[in-house]
């Protein structure tokens, strides 16, 4: 957004925003295109800090519980196996989000879901961020009581409010925060694990061997295995805390391309090779200090690392006070980007429904607030339960999201072969992704609950992904694509961002137009506009999904349009 002359502005705006939304820095763009004129970083500053939103100490808490509940076996196949699920169904998405700068909100609108049918996977996605939120302050509280002997509902409530100074400056400060934080942050997470293999190498012997509390022992067991694997499956909507940072990519150009694609896939997808491994390592410190501290506490981060970190340093204090400072810096990394996702999803959640938007920070006190709930509740004693019940909404969601971007848009060219994320050119509800998702989830949500016996219980996130990958292309070609577009976009020129891919690599010193909004004000990149006969005129995204009193009059004749226009878009 840039602020034109005065006397360029219409006389009286028909709207305006509070200063929160005005300022680019604080609202990041959170209901719109980044425009190109905002995204200044580099591709490795862009990569760097995604990755580093990864830092979170979950994925050792799931790895342990998972082997403390099945054993190792159980535990390392549905690591592995999960792993491969996300990083494969990451691809796309990171793709679609980096190449046309949007978010996991607005990539889900276009690609099969409608506008209002998003909302949907907005609560989905909010969840995530305010649960994970909520299980990493646990984690980071463990440690403050742990060291500095603060009653954990007093750390709680310090683990909630030292995150949103920097998470209300957005990507401008968080860039800087994890690029800096790092080399630190990799060196003492992998530093204990190369100390215990020196020092205790029968440490992994055990470990290999480590049955935990699983009826079929060191074995591997398909049911233990489906139970283990829908915990970690959880973890699949974090694909969309790596997409609000890959937004903000530079474009893709000649002379950038290979570094732009390994930073997209190193963000995107990539994210779960080093999830896996700190998942392993959660198994492999929960198998060595179980002996010693019993099954309820192995899972705790704070004391695995408590117990790694005295392999290498001498006297136990010491030993305490490296691992407290190891999980409080893994905790800031990552529970700024769990509140910064939330904000964003809330924002988008709340504009579309109540046609408000106080900025994108007041959400951030929202997120913060329900997951601070969550943790006095004593979420992180229902680890596995949560996780496991939570994996089946997700997975649901990111199997139709990812079905219509690699079958219907590139196999069967039934979907747009762009992203239309604006309101007044979608319809409320796509039954591609709105419909897939409600059928997949539901059915895998009765298995989850044992409706089908115990093998559909154990596999209900499976049947989930399963069901909602396959049904997004059959309801596609039912519907004939009828419900992508409601009305042609008029206002959206030919620029290279709808070309097919070897055309989109424009060169990065081409300045994109801008067109001023004939509701606020300002002026947009064109990206960011459509036509409005309710205005008059051209209007910017958020104006469009702001406006309560046009009922949608652009888009009363969309049934002829919608079925029209599908056809003139499967190029």
């Amino acid at each position: 957004m840039s602020v034109i002359k005065e006397q360029e502005r219409p006389l009286k705006p028909k709207r305006s925003f509070n200063k929160l939304v005005n300022n680019p820095v604080l609202e990041d763009y959170a209901l719109r295109y980044a425009p190109k004129s905002f995204r200044k970083w580099t591709e490795f500053t862009v990569m760097n800090s995604a990755l580093g939103g990864i830092a979170y100490m979950a994925d050792f808490a799931i790895g342990g519980s998972v082997a403390l509940s099945y054993g190792f076996m159980n535990a390392l196949v549905a690591i592995l196996v999960v792993a491969a699920i996300i990083f494969l169904t990451g691809i796309p998405i990171a793709y679609y989000s980096a190449k046309y700068n949007i978010d996991m909100d607005l990539l889900t609108r276009g690609a099969g879901f409608g506008y209002y049918g998003s909302t949907l996977t907005s609560l989905v996605y909010a969840s995530f961020t305010f649960i994970y939120f909520s299980l990493e302050g646990s984690v980071m509280a463990q440690a403050l009581q742990m060291y500095f002997h603060i009653p954990l509902a007093v750390g709680y409530l310090i683990c909630s409010l030292v995150v949103i100074p920097l998470v209300m400056f957005g990507m401008t400060a968080l860039s800087k925060m994890q690029v800096a934080t790092q080399p630190v942050w990799l060196i003492m997470m992998l530093g204990p694990f190369v100390a215990i293999a020196f020092k205790d190498p029968m440490a992994f012997v055990h470990w290999f061997h480590f049955a935990g509390s699983s009826k079929s022992g060191a074995h591997f067991n398909a049911l233990e295995f489906g139970l283990a694997a829908g915990v970690t499956l959880s973890l699949i909507a974090q694909i969309g805390e790596q997409v609000d940072y890959l937004r903000f990519m530079p474009n893709k150009t000649k002379a950038n391309r290979s570094k732009w694609m390994w930073a997209v896939i190193l963000a995107g997808p990539g994210w779960v090779i080093l999830g896996a491994i700190k998942q392993l390592g959660g198994s492999l410190l929960a198998s060595y200090i179980e002996p010693a501290l019993g099954a309820v506490q192995a899972d705790e981060p704070i004391n695995m690392y408590t117990q790694a970190f005295h392999t290498v340093v001498p006297g136990a204090f010491a030993a305490l006070s490296v691992a407290t400072f190891f999980v409080l810096l893994s905790q800031i990394k990552i529970n700024t980007t769990n509140a910064y996702s939330g904000s964003l999803s809330w924002s988008n959640f709340f504009s579309r429904i109540f046609h408000f938007h106080p900025g994108r920070v007041v959400w951030l006190f929202l997120n913060v607030g329900i997951a601070l709930a969550l943790m006095e509740g004593g979420v992180f004693g229902f680890l596995n339960t949560v996780l496991g019940f939570y994996a089946n909404v997700a997975v649901a969601w990111i199997g139709a999201l990812v079905s219509d971007l690699v079958i219907n848009k590139s196999l069967l060219k039934i979907s747009p072969s762009y992203i239309e994320y604006k309101r007044g050119h979608l319809y409320n509800f796509n039954p591609v992704g709105f419909g897939s998702m409600i059928i997949a989830s539901g059915i895998s949500i009765a298995a989850f609950f044992n409706a089908f016996g115990p093998t559909m219980q154990a596999f209900s996130p499976f049947v989930s992904i399963v069901l909602a990958f396959v049904l997004a292309p059959i309801i596609a070609l039912v519907t004939r694509g009828k419900y992508y577009i409601a009305r042609e976009n008029t206002t959206r020129q030919a620029t290279l961002l709808e070309l097919p891919l070897h055309s989109v690599e424009h060169e990065a010193d081409v300045e994109p137009s801008t067109t001023l909004c004939a509701n606020c004000g300002y002026e947009y990149e064109q990206e960011d506009m459509l036509d409005c006969p309710f205005h008059k005129g051209s209007i910017c995204s958020l104006c469009c999904s702001l406006e309560k009193n046009c009922h949608d009059m652009c888009k009363k004749n969309s049934a002829t349009a919608g079925h029209q226009h599908s056809h003139s878009l499967k190029a």
